[in-house]
């Protein structure tokens, strides 16, 4: 039986992270150059880093989005038209954008497609008629739209829909956020969000001292509703996170990866993949899950009064050669002889290792490892090279 399927898009907040994502089940990747962003705290694009970035995910059946979406001041357009002009040359996939003015800029200057911010909050069918009448071709709906609502746009708009399906949420409409504005002169709009709505914030009473997180919301986990999202015609479930872990956007990409391909071949998600991926889901930092208003509207019981859950595991590097006998591993984090580790390849079960021995590349046996050196572990598990190694914490 044939059913439709979204495609999974993942960030890529640097040239490695997008490696890591695409090789380990990401449709598509989005990104942002060294402007124009809303997260100019992420690593983000060289010109020449742009340009291998869309050649590997091309190589690997890929797409590549490029977010322009800041809200522009008149500056801001200055250099915009030649980036457009050598992002259409290097056959990036999209554009994503929120200014009204961007958007008849790149039409007016490129063939690149458009699809709309979620940062323009479009909510309903006829506001999403009016962004097809000016060339957009998939709507980033807000994160106060469900699926059935989506659903309704599509079916009333004939227009892809693109929909935020695990990651971070906010406190404010998409992302329409003034707070750090105001508590730290960094303009959220602009790439500059601190997240103060993550911070505690205390109330004096004449009696009595309340500190909460009342700001803070629990992050958005939508797996269990991959059956909704195909069945609506949900054209891309996105994940949020351009500013997290290459851990993050490795375990992210593989678990939806391999749950789309499940429900895809099979038509349903059994309880017992579905604890095996959640559980793979809490392994690094996070906040406590929810389904935010994917199906119901967000409550209460969304807020997350808490500070992050550091998670259980962390990275150790990444496999960078691999041998019948060996592999040869880019440190991270320390670890010594003695240490299990974990291997996560690029779908299937992950492979669990206690190190005997470690060797420098010369043959030197160490007795701890050093972040940013190379070091060669005896093994005779198959491995591949971009293999992510974590390790309990």
């Amino acid at each position: 039986m044939s059913r439709f399927m979204p495609e999974l898009l993942a960030p890529a907040g640097s040239l490695d992270k997008l490696i890591v994502a695409v090789l380990y089940g990401a449709d598509a990747v989005y990104l942002g150059g060294q402007k124009f962003g809303l997260r100019q705290a992420a690593e983000n694009f060289t010109r020449e880093e742009l340009k291998e970035g869309v050649d590997f995910a091309h190589q690997h059946n890929s797409k590549v989005f490029v977010v322009l979406n800041s809200y522009f001041h008149q500056k801001d357009f200055d250099s915009l038209k030649d980036f457009l002009l050598y992002i259409e040359s290097i056959k990036v996939d999209a554009v994503i954008v929120s200014d009204l003015g961007v958007i008849e800029t790149v039409k007016a200057n490129s063939n690149l497609e458009v699809h709309l911010s979620t940062q323009a909050s479009c909510l309903n069918a006829a506001s999403a008629k009016l962004w097809k009448s000016l060339g957009v071709t998939r709507i980033v709906v807000g994160r106060e739209v469900s699926i059935a609502e989506a659903r309704l746009i599509k079916e009333q708009v004939d227009i892809e829909i693109e929909m935020f399906v695990h990651g971070s949420m906010c406190m404010a409409y998409s992302g329409n956020c003034t707070i750090s504005n105001f508590t730290q002169g960094r303009d959220s709009n602009r790439g500059g969000c601190a997240h103060s709505c993550r911070f505690e914030y205390s109330l004096d009473q004449k009696q009595s001292k309340v500190t909460s997180h009342f700001m803070s919301s629990k992050d958005l986990n939508g797996l269990r509703l991959i059956p909704e999202f195909s069945q609506a015609g949900i054209d891309s479930i996105k994940v949020e996170g351009r500013m997290k872990s290459h851990l993050y956007a490795g375990t992210v990409s593989k678990v939806y990866a391999e749950a789309l391909k499940k429900y895809q071949t099979e038509g349903e998600l059994i309880e017992e993949d579905i604890k095996r991926w959640e559980s793979e889901l809490t392994k690094f930092t996070h906040r406590d899950y929810a389904a935010a208003n994917l199906i119901e509207k967000a409550s209460r019981d969304t807020i997350y009064n808490d500070r992050e859950n550091d998670g259980d595991y962390g990275m150790l590097g990444r496999v960078v050669e691999a041998q019948d006998d060996h592999f040869v591993m880019q440190v991270r984090h320390a670890f010594s002889p003695g240490d299990q580790i974990e291997v996560l390849p690029f779908s299937g079960e992950n492979i669990t290792i206690k190190i005997e021995d470690i060797f420098t590349l010369g043959g030197e046996k160490i007795e701890k490892t050093k972040p940013s050196t190379l070091v060669k572990i005896p093994t005779n598990y198959k491995l591949a090279p971009n293999f992510i190694v974590r390790g309990h914490k």
